[in-house]
């Protein structure tokens, strides 16, 4: 196996258009004309930062191959997927809702999931240790018919369905840590027992009247379902404590062949569209304790993909964390140039109210999953 991280990306994903808006919403009216939440910025500042800090010569860069038709038809309706090319190829449009596509972003969206499955590859063939993959258009809220919030094809949904088939894996976890809920992903695998999906969110948030505790899957997939709804404001040890006394357990028992994460950084301290207090620091945690959890359980399999995350300015730091976390390297930013400012906030602390929030996660799957170390939560 190779020794390397890969690191996955292409120009192209930077040429997806969103138009001009303000967050999420068109301008006009009272809205002033700015950038669209989801441009490309925060995705390219990722890429200018591993190469200005040349951290980029410590990774294997793989180049990403688009997904075929057939590949993207195993998760979303042949309409759906006509829609979108049919907006691609003309003036754009929304696909869904607050899914924009412009002008040629059938194909990049086809790149982008391909990005994912390119990964799953590298993987799987041992050409490297394990895969951060910086695509986008993102995926996760994407339905099978419909685009959600910025996503048009559910990357790494498209990409399980390749494992499954391509490598013939029978246990698949996917681990969404994106501070949005990912609805689309859990639709896709909902009844499939095959496929274990864990979604760590903000609770009350995006999209509305999903992501609920109770909500475990249904017929042979019952109980391969897993939401963690955390309170506004869950910082580094509410997540944390939620990888080590749900995810970890779960996984253990689960013992899946890859590990997959849609690795979304809108729980960072300054995101725009989100109220948690995630730290750069918090970030290269977590990604440590997958990998660790990757090691242990399916010899260090993991392909992370980017996801959503709305700073510009703070998503480049915590992704770059999060890849120093994956490769067992450290970068010459040797300490978040934002520590100062952050370092007062209890981002560390695990208070009362999210400690009872995780734990209501344990008495819901209890049924389906014995927990060990319950005694210590």
């Amino acid at each position: 196996m190779g020794n390397k991280t890969g690191f996955i990306c292409d120009e192209s994903y930077f040429w997806h258009d969103t138009g001009n808006g303000a967050l999420f919403l068109s301008p006009g009216g009272w809205i002033e004309a700015d950038e669209h939440g989801e441009s490309p910025k925060s995705k390219r500042r990722v890429k200018n930062l591993l190469e200005r800090s040349r951290f980029i010569e410590e990774l294997h860069v793989l180049k990403p191959r688009p997904a075929t038709r057939k590949e993207v038809e195993w998760n979303h309706a042949r309409s759906y997927i006509d829609r979108v090319e049919s907006l691609s190829r003309t003036e754009g449009g929304d696909a869904g809702e607050l899914a924009i596509v412009g002008r040629g972003s059938y194909e990049i969206a086809l790149l982008s999931a391909g990005g994912v499955i390119s990964g799953i590859d590298a993987v799987m063939k041992g050409e490297v240790k394990n895969v951060y993959a910086l695509t986008r258009p993102p995926g996760h809220h994407a339905e099978r018919d419909k685009g959600i919030g910025f996503c048009l094809f559910n990357n790494v949904a498209i990409a399980a369905h390749y494992a499954k088939k391509e490598y013939n894996l029978k246990r698949i976890l996917i681990i969404d840590w994106d501070v949005h809920h990912g609805n689309g992903t859990e639709s896709s695998f909902y009844d499939d027992p095959e496929v274990l999906t864990i979604s760590l969110h903000q609770e009350y948030n995006f999209p509305s009247n999903r992501g609920d505790v109770e909500d475990v899957g249904e017929d042979r997939g019952a109980g391969f379902n897993v939401n963690i709804p955390l309170p506004a404001g869950t910082g580094n040890a509410g997540y944390l404590h939620a990888i080590e006394k749900i995810i970890s357990p779960i996984a253990e028992q689960f013992k899946p062949e890859i590990i997959l994460v849609a690795a979304g950084q809108g729980a960072s301290v300054f995101d725009p569209l989100a109220q948690m207090m995630v730290t750069a620091d918090g970030f290269k945690k977590m990604a440590v304790a997958i990998k660790e959890l990757a090691q242990q359980i399916c010899g260090g399999r993991l392909v992370l993909c980017h996801e959503g995350g709305y700073s510009a300015a703070y998503v480049p730091i915590c992704t770059l964390k999060i890849i120093e976390g994956i490769s067992g390297l450290q970068s010459e930013v040797r300490e978040d140039p934002y520590h100062e400012t952050i370092k007062g906030l209890p981002t560390n602390i695990l208070s009362p109210h999210q400690k009872h929030a995780i734990e209501q996660v344990i008495g819901v799957q209890s049924p389906f999953w014995k927990f060990e170390n319950l005694s210590r939560v």
